[in-house]
């Protein structure tokens, strides 16, 4: 590593900030002095109405800055900066500048550069009160001096931006080869150029040398560098603005200027450090160079307060620049990585299920086979929540039913839960499933075709009526296909949607329990299952699923169901021929009063068959033990099967349910149970 001297400690951005703020703070010999009353101007030699910031030797304390102190010998303008002598060959008080020369470049034809005593620094000469700056001109130009150990063979190498190596063959020796490299930079590049010497170089000196009018000097074509002539050239040195002379304006312009042209030469080619220190500290060359130059020390809380103002907007724009070009996009690209990722995995689920599903369940279309089998959607059976059901037909005239899952109801779960639980059923009161489909945003669930429809329509159908013996059958094919769900399969499924639209109709009217969407599968041993929500239709939800006071969420919600919708086949079937009188009432409160009214008046069995069916009597006593409002009090659907299965005789009236009104216990005599029935035959659809 180059040892670089106490000298070039001053180039560096650190330092630069540091001599700023104790510039701007202790900088006050200036104060006042533009007030020279007393002092007139003077000459010396050809140097004419020298004025403040100068003065001459014996001029009173309160004229000039002592720095700039001229004394005039032999009619040459002499200056001392730090131990050197200077000769200042010309003032421009337009640009606030002094040309000054070295007075011993005469007194040798090869004079060595003295880096420990040439004034030049951003911040001002060290040792003097700050006022005296080496002259930052945009084409400002230095000449450094290298010691190599070897020969450098190409004098025109670039490197580290210069310009060549032109040798000085006067301070060159045996082993010691000396190059000067003209460098057409600005002084706050000096620190990171002098550390870019070669390898085999050393760090000698460093010389203003003008600005680009001198190139003709030193040229990397040259054979040898003319110091003498370097040196004879002379330098810009600036000097503070004639506060007497100058507005305040004028001053606030200069200094804006000169601050953006500092600014650029920090910034540019400087290390990411140096680039962060020219940003953050602009402004405070600004306010030096204002207050350091007018001698008002009044003014240096209000251009604080506006500069502190400027650097609230700035850093407000950058924030601003910020949040619209790096966080905002970034909050954009996380929010669309996030729902991208919830999605990605809803859709691995249901991908991951069914590959495994393929292997054992039904069959998997493709979304084009669906358009196919449907014929274009052209034959639609029905609309429920859950999507649209159309007719479709396979190669061998084998009729199908594709329900179109809606894309607002067809979320993963739903269609993991009917794929899983309805795919692995074979019964034969249980619909099978034939096939699915699943490709993005697009399903659908393949089923075998029931002709019949659903039970809805038949038993709540004024036209269509079936007899006790079917509707029983009926029934009992309904409870055995939900006994099923409960207890013969691997795990327990909980259908929690039972209710007649939900119960399909083959061509022989045997009954199959469809529409899986709610469905949940747990361990067979689970007295009590875990949910969240209230899951079913409004009429069939049995009172557990509401409140927890009602016992236990399990198979019996599916019970309180099927006994709900065992009261609408009987209330249907009824309703075929509907009472006005009855039509108020609560029809369950009714059944229970017709049932407890036989037992009460000592009536048999067979005198109750001439007012209510031997069959109807079943169907209600059965549902009035399924509707029980604690769930310990209703039976298992094994035990629903074993009910419908035997004789009535066995069948016991359960207690009433809570929801039975007492205040509706009795209706009119009047009112005639029994009607004819009428069968379906096989052939009605």
């Amino acid at each position: 590593m180059v040892n670089l001297g106490p000298a070039l400690l001053c180039l560096s951005p650190q330092a630069f900030i540091i001599y700023s703020l104790l510039a701007v703070v202790g900088n006050t010999e200036a104060a006042g002095a533009w007030v020279q009353q007393g002092c007139p101007p003077f000459s010396c030699g050809h140097l004419q109405g020298i004025q403040y910031p100068f003065r001459q030797k014996g001029d009173p304390s309160e004229c000039g800055v002592q720095s700039y102190e001229i004394i005039c010998s032999d009619a040459r303008a002499i200056i001392h900066i730090n131990t050197g002598r200077y000769y200042v060959t010309n003032i421009f008080y337009n640009n606030s500048t002094f040309w000054a020369v070295d007075a011993n470049a005469g007194n040798s034809s090869c004079p060595v550069p003295r880096w420990d005593q040439l004034p030049y620094s951003s911040s001002g000469v060290s040792g003097s009160d700050g006022n005296i700056e080496l002259a930052t001109v945009k084409d400002a130009m230095w000449v450094l001096f290298v010691n190599c150990s070897k020969v450098i063979n190409s004098p025109t190498t670039s490197y580290a931006g210069w310009y060549g190596y032109p040798p000085v063959t006067c301070h060159s020796a045996k082993n010691s080869f000396v190059y000067a490299v003209r460098l057409n930079l600005e002084l706050g590049q000096l620190s990171d150029t002098v550390e870019s010497v070669p390898p085999s170089c050393g760090y000698l000196g460093i010389i203003p040398a003008g600005d680009s009018r001198q190139s003709y000097i030193l040229s990397s074509d040259d054979d040898v560098v003319d110091v003498r002539a370097i040196a004879r050239f002379g330098f810009a040195v600036r000097f503070p603005f004639t506060a007497g002379q100058w507005k305040l304006s004028k001053i606030i312009t200069t200094c804006l200027a000169d601050s953006i042209r500092h600014f650029k030469a920090q910034f540019n080619g400087a290390s990411i450090w140096g680039k962060g220190s020219s940003v953050i500290w602009s402004e405070m060359y600004f306010l030096r160079c204002v207050y350091g130059n007018s001698g008002r020390p009044e003014l240096y809380w209000p251009i604080l307060g506006l500069l502190s103002a400027i650097e609230i907007v700035k850093y407000i724009i950058v924030l601003a620049i910020l949040l619209r070009f790096v966080l905002a996009p970034l909050a954009v690209w996380i929010f669309l990585a996030h729902r991208y990722w919830k999605t990605r995995i809803t859709i691995d689920a249901v991908e991951k299920f069914l590959q495994m599903q393929e292997t054992v369940g039904p069959m998997r279309f493709a979304y084009t086979d669906i358009v196919a089998i449907t014929s274009h959607f052209g034959h639609k059976l029905g609309q429920g929540g859950y999507g649209s059901v159309y007719r479709g037909m396979l190669p061998g005239d084998v009729n199908l039913a594709v329900k179109i899952l809606c894309r607002s109801m067809c979320n993963g779960e739903d269609f993991i839960s009917e794929v899983s639980t309805i795919g692995r059923i074979h019964h034969v009161n249980v619909v099978r499933l034939v096939g699915y489909c699943s490709e993005e945003p697009r399903r659908a669930l393949v089923y075998e075709y029931m002709p019949k429809g659903s039970l809805d329509k038949y038993i709540f159908s004024g036209k269509k009526r079936f007899s006790w013996d079917k509707l029983s059958e009926i029934g009992l094919g309904i409870a055995r296909g939900i006994d099923y769900l409960h207890r013969g399969c691997d795990m327990q499924i909980l259908h929690f949607d039972i209710k007649p639209h939900n119960i399909l109709l083959d061509s022989n009217f045997v009954p199959k329990v469809a529409d899986f969407g709610l469905a949940k599968l747990y361990p067979r041993d689970n007295s009590f299952v875990p949910l969240s929500a209230a899951r079913g239709t409004i009429g069939y939800i049995a009172p557990e699923m509401i409140s927890r006071s009602f016992g236990v969420v399990s198979s019996k919600s599916d019970v309180y169901s099927f006994g709900m919708l065992l009261l609408e086949m009987v209330g249907g079937r009824r309703n075929a021929a509907p009472d006005q009188n009855s039509s108020l009432e609560y029809y369950p409160s009714w059944v229970y009063d017709r049932l407890t009214e036989g037992r009460e008046l000592g009536q048999t069995s067979a005198a109750a068959a001439a007012d209510m069916h031997v069959l109807e009597r079943k169907l209600c006593l059965v549902a009035m033990w399924c509707i029980q409002m604690k769930s310990q009090d209703r039976p298992t659907m094994r035990e629903v099967v074993r009910m419908l299965d035997g004789s009535v005789d066995d069948l016991q009236i359960p207690p009433r349910p809570f929801f039975c009104d007492e205040e509706h216990s009795r209706v009119g005599d009047s009112h005639h149970f029994y009607s004819e029935l009428t069968s379906v035959s096989e052939e009605d659809e």
